[in-house]
């Protein structure tokens, strides 16, 4: 799939695992969402053409680097006996379950490092993001930020700008809580929607699946989709734009008094 499919697929499914870390407002939904559609990125690291490959230069270019030479470095010393004759380089490591669990853990961990560890793993997904679906994801996640510290601000519990380094302590905790859940979601969603496409994704990784460790897990072939292909771009990134907007807290139930409100007046007229 696309960056953008994948971005647009990662902040959908954090827009829905949301709640299932506790997370319930729009203050604290849609930062959990950016890092998630960032995150999604990621595997595609072991691409030199990536988005995520080229975001920071030589910088991340290096990193593409390793991370693809260690994917063939496994794939060689882990392949079964009817494993095909690849590289192991583009969608193979960084692609598995096993990767999307193991840096979720890694990023939870960064706890113990300190707060601002935690909020540096979630402002890189944020950038991620950004450069993939626009500055506007940014601009949500301030407003969602200045939401929250908005609602700190009481005229009983003291100055405004005492309420807002409160805010902002709080909200660095709690980032800690959730960054590994968006980190391993954002991931595991990526290997989901290459599972769409005709080459197929190796997530199940390294369990054994005929005669395969890297077994590439795919949709049966009618309904297969190369990537970029006309029903991607016409299809699948719409659909994922407008579940990206219902999804958001209250946004569903606000369209739908919006149809009924609609509904009624055009009774009225009638």
């Amino acid at each position: 799939m696309m960056g953008r499919s994948h971005a647009l697929s990662g902040w959908c499914a954090g827009l829905a695992a949301a709640p299932l870390v506790g997370l319930t407002s729009v203050a604290e939904v849609v930062p959990f969402a950016a890092a998630t559609a960032g995150y999604a990125l990621v595997p595609d690291l072991d691409h030199p053409g990536a988005s995520a490959s080229r975001l920071l230069g030589p910088v991340t270019r290096l990193v593409s680097g390793v991370v693809r030479a260690f994917s063939g470095v496994l794939y060689n010393l882990t392949k079964g006996p009817r494993d095909e004759d690849s590289t192991g380089k583009h969608r193979h490591a960084t692609h598995t379950l096993v990767a999307a669990v193991l840096l979720g853990m890694l990023a939870a961990g960064l706890g113990d490092r300190g707060k601002w560890a935690v909020l540096a793993v979630a402002v890189t997904g944020l950038v991620l993001a950004a450069d993939v679906l626009g500055d506007s994801i940014i601009l949500a996640v301030l407003a969602a930020a200045g939401w929250s510290v908005v609602g700190a601000t009481e005229p009983l519990t003291g100055l405004p700008g005492t309420a807002a380094a409160d805010a902002l302590q709080a909200g660095l905790s709690q980032i800690g809580g959730w960054i590994g859940a968006a980190v391993a979601v954002g991931m595991f969603v990526h290997c989901l929607g290459d599972s769409l496409t005709r080459s197929g994704c190796p997530w199940l990784w390294p369990l054994p699946l005929r005669g395969e460790t890297w077994y590439e897990l795919r949709l049966p072939k009618p309904l297969r989709f190369s990537t970029g292909n006309w029903f991607e771009r016409l299809v699948i990134v719409p659909a994922l734009t407008v579940g990206g907007v219902l999804l958001l807290p209250g946004a569903f139930q606000a369209v739908q008094e919006l149809f009924d409100a609609t509904s009624v007046w055009l009774a009225g007229q009638s």
